[in-house]
């Protein structure tokens, strides 16, 4: 995959995530994606992103600003950098609790493709500045 096209798979993907579409999301990934959680562990498979996903719609209403994107020439790692904007929406289990809490964070993720879809994705955040913005 040359490097135009990692930054437009990326781009889409981003999109996805900006319109609530996470069907959109899914499809820019491999079947065996792991997706390691900020300050968590990893998941494997589109299954456990897929689940992962209904829990941040249920918790969390967010939308990426400022997204700039980074790829290697051959286009087989990537990277991006954003501000997360959020609403805090119900209560993530072991957090804070939720009451609509409005919080902007810096963040920042990194990817691997395989075969055309990403294969990886590793996401981190402050998440002691979130918890201040939220009220912890």
């Amino acid at each position: 995959m040359s490097r135009a096209q990692t930054l437009a798979l990326l781009t889409r993907y981003y999109a996805a995530f900006n319109a609530g579409d996470w069907q959109g999301m899914l499809d820019c990934l491999d079947e065996n994606v792991v997706h390691d959680i900020n300050q968590g562990g990893s998941q494997h498979g589109k299954a456990a992103f897929r689940a992962f996903l209904a829990h941040m719609e249920r918790c969390y209403r967010e939308r990426l600003e400022g997204v700039v994107l980074m790829a290697s020439e051959d286009g087989a790692r990537c990277a991006a950098e954003f501000t997360v904007h959020g609403e805090y929406l119900a209560t993530d289990e072991g957090l804070p609790e939720a009451d609509g809490q409005t919080y902007v964070l810096p963040a920042g993720a990194f990817f691997s493709l395989t075969g055309g879809r990403i294969d990886r994705v590793t996401v981190y955040y402050n998440l002691a500045d979130w918890c201040a913005q939220v009220g912890a």
